[in-house]
């Protein structure tokens, strides 16, 4: 909740949208450097496979983690395996993908590693959840 709070501080002293919007980049690219190195690696893939799949995503810290939001809006994430001392990454998406399949769908997946399949499978859900 700290990180949160720091993050909406800084948000709110931002001056035009298109420094706001570097700046959010930047911050999630440092995030990720920080990270672990397995964790980094699929974060530094997963930044790629989203931003070539849905440009109109904006990067931006969100809790801490490396999210993509539409209008200001998180439709998801990556959660390191590091940050709740788990045995696997996280890619989730928010209530505001459009993943809706039937009364019942995913809305995380766990990650140990990342192959070719996995980042496909990831870009075609992301292109799905901004549309």
């Amino acid at each position: 909740m700290k990180e949160r709070a720091k993050e909406l501080k800084a948000s709110s002293r931002r001056g035009s949208k298109a420094a706001k919007a570097a700046e959010d980049e930047t911050a999630v690219l440092a995030k990720i450097a920080e990270m672990q190195e397995s964790d980094r690696v699929m974060a530094e893939r997963i930044h790629a496979v989203v931003k070539e799949s849905a440009p109109e995503l904006a990067p931006k810290l969100w809790y801490g983690m490396p999210a993509y939001a539409l209008d200001g809006k998180v439709v998801c994430f990556f959660q390191s395996a590091e940050k709740f001392k788990s045995r696997y990454a996280t890619f989730g998406f928010s209530d505001k993908a459009n993943l809706d399949d039937g009364a019942m769908w995913p809305a995380s997946y766990a990650l140990k590693e990342l192959t070719a399949a996995d980042e496909a499978r990831i870009g075609a859900l992301v292109k799905k959840a901004v549309n």
